[in-house]
């Protein structure tokens, strides 16, 4: 994917409260979380799929939670660009991947 053009939230407090941070009351072992506009910004990324290493049947009743998952030697390379500000990340390194894992799962009121 190249130059998808995204909004870059700052955190995800701000993601998620649409640029109001959130005040040091909502989470008291928290300092307060200051408001940030969203910036318009640019990210590529290259995904290199690999093998399938292990696959893993999940079901739990008692949470409600079952999902087919599947652990792979998948890397990716990043990059993001906004005004005064980019970030590229290191090369893909596959001896360096701790996991990758694909999923389809089903919870909550999805689980029947």
């Amino acid at each position: 994917m190249r130059d998808l053009d995204v909004y870059d939230d700052h955190d995800l407090a701000n993601s998620l409260t649409l640029g109001l941070g959130l005040p040091g009351s909502v989470l008291p072992m928290l300092p307060a979380i200051a408001g940030v506009a969203p910036v318009r910004a640019k990210v590529s990324f290259d995904v290199e799929w690999k093998s399938i290493v292990e696959m893993a049947q999940i079901d739990n009743e008692m949470q409600h939670f079952q999902g087919t998952f599947l652990s792979t030697g998948a890397t990716i390379k990043w990059y993001a660009k906004e005004d005064g500000f980019q970030f590229q990340s290191e090369a893909p390194d596959p001896n360096r991947n701790i996991v990758s894992v694909l999923g389809r799962e089903k919870n909550g009121v999805f689980f029947t």
